[in-house]
């Protein structure tokens, strides 16, 4: 049995960084996300296959990649047979484009559907949550909330949905600075900025407010209001990065280039705001109107700059 599925990666708007359960990948903040268009993961699962084995990109996984993948098919279909994992996204991998959330999305997915499973998307957020904690937001379109939760188990800790792609006709610029892999991954990232950083207790403690502003800006569709709490919530991540210990720069020249470029542009009056993650990429939230200025803007400073709009949940393609 096998089945193809894809998945679209998210952005968080209002940042998720720091965990409350390593093991169980449980947040210590809520975020706020969009999916988007444009990127996508394709994994394809075969159960029964001769011996589990993980294809990326067109090449063999890495061992560990290939051990956490296959790990996570334990969780949505236990007892499972030697599997097999085929998976390509049309995007840079492991660069801070959330590659994770739209690839263990792709994988929840299709692992259920190649089982026979139901495709109950609450379920399978909270599985997809275990193998990369924002892939829990991907299996949904548009703008999703994952929620912290109270449960021990995880079990309401999860992605839900706020307001579908239709929702609001908004473009993302994304502006690739690099596609090289992190030095540091986001795990541990994450316990170095929570054990080291004098800010962490304060950002903590001022997510779920600005996920309830985020919220509303994108229910009202009010622009400036959520590039306010968007920009507000990147920095203040970023400043508990800055401030661990040894501290983590995920800034290249080229990402303080053009997040210069994007505040002069707005400056100058285009309704644009910006967004990072634990990368050297730098996203732009605009109206659609203004995505040829601001993709002028950071053309200076990136390799490469892409257009994207809200997208759709992740979607069975294939099988079984």
């Amino acid at each position: 049995m096998h089945a193809t599925a894809t998945a679209h990666p998210n952005i968080a708007l209002v940042k998720y960084w720091g965990k409350r359960d390593i093991a169980l990948n449980l947040p210590a903040v809520p975020s706020l996300s969009l999916t988007l268009d444009g990127f996508s993961t394709t994994t394809t699962v075969t159960l029964g296959a001769p011996a589990d084995r993980m294809w990326l990109d067109g090449a063999e996984a890495a061992p560990k990649v290939a051990a956490k993948a296959l790990r996570f098919l334990d969780l949505v279909v236990p007892g499972r047979p030697p599997c097999e994992i085929v998976s390509v996204n049309n995007f840079p991998t492991g660069a801070g484009l959330a590659s994770s959330a739209s690839g263990f999305a792709a994988l929840a997915l299709a692992a259920a559907a190649a089982a026979g499973q139901p495709l109950d998307l609450p379920r399978l957020s909270v599985l997809a949550r275990q193998g990369s904690g924002s892939a829990c937001r991907s299996l949904w379109g548009g703008f999703v909330e994952w929620q912290v939760g109270v449960a021990a188990d995880g079990s309401d800790s999860l992605g839900v949905p706020v307001a579908p792609p239709d929702h609001w006709d908004l473009a993302m610029v994304v502006g690739v600075v690099s596609t090289a892999g992190k030095a540091v991954g986001s795990t541990e990232g994450m316990e170095r900025s929570r054990l080291t950083s004098p800010l962490y207790t304060t950002w903590v403690d001022q997510a779920a407010a600005d996920v309830d502003e985020g919220r509303a800006a994108v229910l009202a569709r009010d622009l400036p209001r959520l590039g306010r709490v968007m920009e507000a919530s990147t920095y203040k991540m970023h400043a508990t990065m800055h401030t661990s210990e040894p501290p983590l720069m995920y800034w290249q020249p080229g990402s303080v280039g053009a997040l210069q470029a994007v505040w002069a542009l707005r400056a100058a009056g285009t309704p644009c705001w910006t967004t990072m993650d634990a990368g050297p990429q730098v996203k732009v939230l605009c109206p659609p109107e203004h995505a040829d200025a601001v993709v002028a803007a950071l053309r200076p400073h990136t390799q490469a700059v892409r257009v994207l709009r809200p997208g759709g949940p992740a979607a069975v393609i294939e099988g079984p």
